[in-house]
């Protein structure tokens, strides 16, 4: 199953009813900090397709990925842009430019890939809730100053 979204800001907050509404029907809202996590995760990764390539993307949700009691949670969003995501670390009071860092810290794996004439950006929760806070953890540029970049990786089979 799978969610059409508009080129338009608005389409956030209907993604993130999506997402809760997909999670109760799966069952994985009983897990409310599985739940929250995966509901950060869409909202990121769709303001992300919607603000900054300004085209309409696909949002997909995909239950029980991986082996049967990790309860793997696999979350899409294809969009019509070729450019790779490029997370922006932002600085003590900036407004925006932690999406991606958000994603990569609460997630468990994700990439990208290139698809068609644009990209597909995924993320995995694995279902542990152990797994589910939030790391405790700053991630630190290394001593030039830098950080790792997003780098495509191949689609699970």
């Amino acid at each position: 199953m799978q969610l059409e979204i508009g080129a338009d800001p608005a389409e956030v907050g209907r993604a993130r009813r999506w997402a809760r509404a997909r999670l109760a029907g799966s069952g994985a809202d009983s897990d409310e900090q599985l739940a929250d996590t995966l509901v950060l995760i869409v909202s990121e990764l769709v303001t992300n397709a919607v603000v900054h390539t300004g085209c309409p993307a696909v949002l997909r949700m995909l239950f029980g990925l991986g082996a049967a009691d990790a309860g793997t949670v696999r979350v899409e969003v294809a969009d019509a842009c070729a450019t790779p995501p490029m997370p922006r670390y932002a600085e003590g009071e900036d407004t925006g430019g932690r999406g991606l860092e958000l994603v990569e810290g609460v997630a468990d794996r994700w990439g990208w890939q290139p698809e068609g004439a644009g990209k597909r950006i995924w993320c995995e929760v694995d279902g542990a809730p152990a797994l589910r806070a939030l790391p405790d953890v700053v991630l630190v540029p290394d001593a030039r100053g830098a950080r790792p970049a997003p780098r495509a990786l191949p689609h699970p089979a």
